[in-house]
């Protein structure tokens, strides 16, 4: 499915990246319309987390360009991105235990003007009312799942125009995955874009529109969550490219 530049919010060309030395990303391409939710997935060690690490300025590239919203990120780092509206939620970042929910909330918004900070708190809550009615205990108090809903939640606060998520689901029951799952739908509703890793594969894929599957630091397949046995065509990509 193309993408025009009216619709393009990220769009990522040739990009290569890595730790040091060691090349992780071979000219990985990718692109993310306005308002849609693209799952990336992909075998262990194929670089989804390095890629998402690269696009919001913790990892500086080697070759290639990110645009976000039609301007080059090249040299911006994780504050600039966050700014223009690009909010990367970490695989198992973890909240400040000794803050109450709402002073994690504050310290996610601690560059937001001051009357419009708690607008934005009590909108990202209303995503999550297990922990709105919790808004006054400890980071620590809550449950895995519960932190998993405020470290969202302290992302939304940024107001994000696009939200990527690495493996929200991890360590959490299915029923917390699909409720963790269920606000990207609630995200996509509101016009927010999502960028999902997702080990979960048949449920990253009811949430998304679209997908990339990633092997090797290489895309190995780009598709519509609709096409007939998309589910078959990203275990042949891991596979194929596993073989190769």
């Amino acid at each position: 499915m193309s993408t025009s530049a009216a619709e393009m919010l990220l769009d990522v060309r040739a990009l290569e990246s890595g730790y040091g030395k060691i090349g992780v990303l071979h000219g990985v391409s990718l692109q993310v319309r306005a308002g849609e939710v693209v799952a990336l997935l992909g075998p262990n060690g194929a670089g989804k987390t390095t890629l998402l690490r690269a696009i919001s300025g913790f990892l500086p590239w080697s070759a290639g360009d990110v645009a976000f919203a039609g301007r080059s990120l090249a040299g911006a780092g994780p504050r600039e991105t966050s700014r223009a509206g690009l909010v990367h939620v970490i695989e198992n970042h973890r909240v400040f235990t000794h803050q109450s929910v709402f002073d994690n909330l504050l310290l996610a918004g601690y560059d937001v003007p001051r009357h419009e900070r708690n607008q934005r708190i009590e909108e990202a809550l209303s995503y999550f009312p297990e922990i709105a009615a919790k808004r006054k205990d400890l980071g620590g108090a809550l449950s895995g799942g519960q932190q998993q809903m405020l470290v969202l939640a302290q992302g939304l606060v940024r107001r994000p125009l696009l939200l990527m998520l690495d493996e929200p689901s991890a360590g959490l029951a299915p029923v917390l995955v699909d409720r963790v799952l269920s606000v990207v739908g609630e995200l996509r509703s509101k016009g927010t874009a999502v960028l999902l890793v997702e080990q979960l594969v048949e449920k990253a894929l009811a949430a998304s529109d679209r997908v990339y599957a990633l092997a090797r630091g290489r895309v190995a397949l780009e598709a519509s969550t609709a096409a007939p046995e998309v589910a078959r065509q990203i275990e042949a990509a891991y596979f194929g490219h596993a073989a190769a």
